[in-house]
């Protein structure tokens, strides 16, 4: 009966406090009549003790009506409630006080004496404060015995870590046990009535069987990424959920809230501690400049738009033919006030007479190419798509360029054109050797352009990425669908990549293909079940990961140079340039020309087998082009 209560209860009625207070005013009265004629029943008898009594709660009971201190939620009562009554108790006091003076001036002794209501004031405003906080804690005390509070480990013990403690301390379903520190200095100290522990790994496991631990709330923000990941393991291992705050300037009105403390993103874990760059040569390079970008709304494309537009080109021209997506990065745009002015274009890059016209209006100093196909089974299933975009497209903004003096074309390619795989990988090799012999070209001939390629691995949260897809199906209750259990992958951060195109643009001279260092291959098996667990569920129980076979064209693990590149060190350790082969130009072109003829011809083998003849390190895999493979086969 009394679990069923405390779990039910709610907020006590106005009447029940207002009675309750009474009563204590009446007590307190009586006491200090008691104690003002030292328990002599005869002499409290012979001062009208009854009416004295009744008139003090009288007048305590309009001090409490107009103070309104029966207004609080008694179980949170804190100072401000502490403040109300003090004032209802002086009003109290001030009422007693009047009616002595009017009783006295009438001829009639004091109402109450003045002893008693100096007595009756200092024990009502006690007993009134106290029986408050003494049902605060004794309701507190009970919900921790009826709801079983999480047990909390704070990673950080200076100032945010004290406020998250106060926030996690105000729910009933949580409790802080302990801070997580390295600084040396504050470890073994106590802070609040908390004890500051050691954040060494061997340590928080050992603690976790000590002291019981349920959850741990990451409140630094200069944790680095290998520190962050060993603790999700860590975490993961003893089955210690694992959360984290939001940065201070994204505290909704400036304060956390229980609601703001979240379960930690896998994008968190998988993202590289940020590169340094020259900010201030990028944006010498880029300012008052006119600007151009394509494929403008998507994941890269969209991107560049944030970060260029800071550094104030004169003119930011963009093109994509996603019309939902191209709206949606215009509205963001607007609400930066930014000063540059902003074009739009619904275009298809390889409308040669749209194109054009663009370029005929705006003639700009700086192209960002992004605009492709890259969706691996989608362009082995169409190759003449990827063919018509991936290199075609490529193709026709590079002369364009050219024609109207565009002094940079910064072309974003990807680790899938090395050894290419698959058609959408090979076409994107192409468009990089037409680039780069373009641009080989133009060096010997006296042309102003430069060609400048950025080739790097997955982008986390991107469209159509692994890490969404698994988000939802997780959320869907999975299965989570695996292609193989071996398969890896390089991942790295939007805001990263951009970065990288944005120096290797200012750094770039020409014929350069720039490649980051992306770390270590993740593999994506592990990835999902790290994904399961971050969710709060078990792999293999709660979500099944099921592993459904390499698709057309895909590969086991990537590469960003093949057996023949070795690359070249550049001023940034991070940033490399491939040393790839070369190609005459005139040769090259005659391929991309013979591409413009196959493009809209049915016969996808053709098509397929001159994009092998021009790559010949292009080897399908999983695919029905795998048959062109064969030395025997030959097309008609």
């Amino acid at each position: 009966m009394i679990i069923k209560f405390f779990r039910d209860i709610r907020i006590l009625p106005r009447w029940v406090v207002i009675f309750i207070d009474l009563s204590i005013i009446a007590f307190s009265c009586t006491a200090a009549y008691l104690l003002r004629f030292n328990f002599v029943l005869a002499e409290v008898l012979n001062t009208n003790f009854i009416y004295g009594v009744f008139y003090y709660t009288l007048f305590g009971a309009t001090a409490i009506l107009i103070t309104g201190s029966y207004n609080g939620i008694i179980r949170y009562t804190g100072l401000q409630d502490g403040v109300r009554i003090i004032k209802m108790v002086f009003l109290n006091v001030a009422f007693a006080a009047i009616s002595n003076l009017v009783f006295f001036y009438n001829g009639h002794n004091n109402l109450v004496p003045y002893s008693v209501i100096i007595i009756s004031f200092f024990t009502s405003s006690l007993l009134l404060f106290n029986y408050r906080l003494l049902v605060k804690y004794f309701f507190a005390y009970y919900k921790n015995i009826i709801f079983k509070r999480a047990r909390v480990l704070i990673y950080g013990a200076g100032q945010t870590g004290i406020i998250t403690r106060h926030v996690i301390d105000s729910s009933p379903r949580t409790q802080t046990v302990g801070y997580l520190e390295n600084d040396s200095a504050k470890i073994g100290k106590v802070l609040d009535g908390i004890k500051i522990y050691s954040a060494d790994l061997p340590l928080i496991e050992q603690l976790f069987r000590e002291i019981g631990v349920d959850e741990v709330v990451i409140t630094v923000r200069d944790i680095s990424l290998e520190q962050k990941n060993d603790l999700v393991d860590l975490c993961i291992k003893n089955q210690v959920k694992i959360r984290t705050i939001p940065p201070i300037d994204k505290w909704v009105k400036g304060e956390l809230s229980i609601n703001q403390i979240k379960e930690i993103n896998i994008e968190d874990l998988l993202g590289r501690e940020s590169i340094k760059l020259n900010n201030e040569t990028v944006k010498t390079d880029l300012r008052n400049r006119r600007v151009m970008i394509t494929g403008a709304a998507g994941s890269i494309g969209s991107e560049l738009v944030r970060q260029i537009i800071q550094y104030a080109p004169s003119e930011l021209v963009l093109i994509d033919q996603a019309e939902s997506d191209l709206y949606a990065i215009e509205r963001e745009i607007k609400s930066y006030n930014a000063a540059t002015s902003v074009i739009l274009y619904l275009a298809d890059i390889t409308n040669k007479d749209r194109i054009r016209t663009i370029f005929t209006s705006h003639r700009p100093d700086i192209l960002y190419h992004a605009a492709a196909y890259k969706h691996v089974p989608m362009m082995e299933s169409n190759p003449g798509e990827a063919v018509l975009c991936n290199i075609l497209g490529t193709k026709l903004l590079a002369d364009l360029s050219v024609e109207f003096g565009v002094s940079k074309f910064v072309m974003i390619s990807t680790d899938k054109a090395v050894n290419p795989t698959n058609v959408m990988g090979c076409s994107k090799r192409i468009a990089e050797i037409y680039v780069q012999s373009y641009n080989n070209y133009l060096a010997s001939t006296g042309g102003s352009t430069a060609f400048i390629t950025t080739r790097f691995g997955n982008v986390l949260g991107s469209n159509g990425s692994v890490i969404p897809m698994f988000k939802k199906q997780i959320q869907m209750g999975g299965p989570i669908t695996v292609t193989h259990p071996d398969v890896t992958r390089y991942f790295m951060t939007i805001p990263e990549a951009c970065q990288l195109v944005l120096e290797a643009g200012t750094m770039g001279k020409g014929g350069e293909i720039f490649i980051f260092d992306m770390g270590k291959a993740i593999r994506i098996a592990e990835l999902a079940k790290k994904m399961v667990h971050l969710s709060g569920l078990e792999p293999g129980r709660d979500i099944e990961i099921v592993f459904t076979g390499l698709r057309e064209g895909e590969k086991l693990y990537e590469e960003l140079l093949n057996q023949y590149e070795n690359t070249i060190v550049t001023h940034h350790s991070k940033i490399m340039i491939a040393k790839v082969k070369e190609y005459k130009y005139d040769e090259i072109n005659k391929y991309v020309d013979l591409f413009n003829d196959l493009v809209y011809d049915n016969n996808e083998l053709k098509m397929v087998a001159l994009m092998k003849e021009l790559v010949p390190e292009y080897k399908s895999s999983y695919s029905r082009y795998e048959v062109l493979d064969d030395k025997s086969f030959a097309t008609v």
